[in-house]
């Protein structure tokens, strides 16, 4: 390995929004997120809404799959036979 690429692996502080804290090793000194194992519904049990800004809403909005027109069969106006 080449010497002086790599950033410094030290300790940190991981901090929740619900307030758990973890200590670990990483590149940075802290680190803030939103939701972690102690709150999270998977580890829980229990079901929490966490789209508080509508996001869901507004990415199915904007994807959502246009219904095709429709095509109308338009027939000649001056069709002579």
């Amino acid at each position: 390995m080449k010497e002086k690429i790599h950033p410094k692996y030290e300790f940190c502080t991981i901090i929740c929004a619900c307030g758990n804290v973890i200590h670990t090793r990483c590149v940075k000194k802290t680190l803030n997120v939103e939701i972690c194992s102690k709150c999270h519904p998977f580890f829980t049990g229990k079901q929490k809404f966490v789209d508080s800004e509508g996001r869901v809403d507004k990415f199915l909005k904007k994807y959502k799959k246009k219904e095709p027109k429709n095509q109308k069969t338009e027939e000649p106006k001056n069709q002579k036979t």
